[in-house]
């Protein structure tokens, strides 16, 4: 018997040496470690079991990676950001922020100037949008219309790029501003063109003018106004409901976010100056306030 066991140990000795010399487990320390890896899989099973499913999920969505936000978002959000951390300067921002004015009709009714942009964002939920002043490199001189005009101008150092771009605000019920900006990069070009246009906002009015039609909404211009800019005309006219905004792609933006729906429109003079065609219409819109 003891032969054996001698034998036994020898045999055990060599297999560990061996497991050691290749780096592996034996027979014994792998089914020692499979039996305790069983024991701690049943053990996890029974406490998933007893977890209720709500915390497992809420887990799973923290660990899950989160949709990158898009350029509009990050907007949005910086001017949230902007707007909380807003210490007035004028007077009449101070009352703005102390509530004392709610509307923004009283600050335009009583002719009041707007040096800070932050009091239109807080009487108002304006949207914006860029006008296509530029035009985007092509063969023979094409190309498409895109909302950066870049211009250079040539220096001892080199060629030094400008972008300038053009933005409209409004908040679809009978406000608008337009504004132009200008800068080395796109992004100031239209913080610039964006905060000009809020503080050149204006109220117009709206109605139901079209000898056709007999509501009773603000759909339209209240009568036939013109505007004028350089050799550019613009001219609006009432028109019935469901008729749309009859008007350039250019046009239809501020005419959408002015809170117009239905209009006729005829224009004249050099319409590919962007610049001169979207003052005219504004200059249209303004003039329906004088009567």
């Amino acid at each position: 018997m003891t032969e054996v066991k001698s034998d036994k140990k020898l045999e055990r000795e060599a297999l560990e040496k061996t497991a050691k010399a290749h780096k592996t487990l034996s027979e014994e320390t792998a089914e020692r470690k499979a039996k305790g890896a069983k024991e701690v899989t049943e053990d996890l099973i029974e406490e998933i079991k007893e977890e209720p499913v709500e915390d497992i999920k809420e887990e799973i969505e923290d660990e899950r990676p989160r949709r990158r936000e898009t350029r509009e978002e990050r907007f949005e959000r910086e001017e949230k950001e902007k707007l909380l951390g807003w210490v007035p300067v004028t007077a009449l921002g101070k009352e703005v922020k102390e509530g004392k004015i709610k509307k923004i009709d009283e600050i335009l009714d009583n002719n009041k100037k707007i040096l800070e942009e932050q009091i239109v964002d807080t009487l108002l939920d304006i949207k914006h949008d860029l006008i296509s002043i530029g035009q985007a490199k092509g063969k023979f001189g094409g190309g498409k219309r895109r909302a950066w005009r870049q211009t250079q101008k040539k220096t001892m150092e080199g060629n030094v790029a400008t972008f300038s771009t053009m933005a409209v605000i409004g908040d679809e019920n009978g406000h608008i501003g337009i504004g132009s900006g200008k800068a080395k990069e796109t992004l100031p070009a239209r913080d610039k063109a964006l905060r000009q246009a809020k503080l050149n906002i204006i109220k117009i009015k709206r109605g139901c003018a079209s000898f056709d039609c007999q509501c009773s909404e603000l759909h339209t211009v209240p009568f036939k106004v013109e505007g004028k800019e350089g050799s550019v005309r613009v001219i609006l006219i009432p028109a019935p409901q469901g008729t749309g905004l009859v008007a350039g792609s250019e046009l239809k933006k501020i005419l959408g976010l002015a809170g117009i729906k239905d209009v006729y429109t005829k224009t004249f003079g050099k319409q590919r100056t962007t610049f001169n065609l979207i003052k005219a219409c504004f200059n249209a819109l303004e003039k329906t306030t004088q009567r």
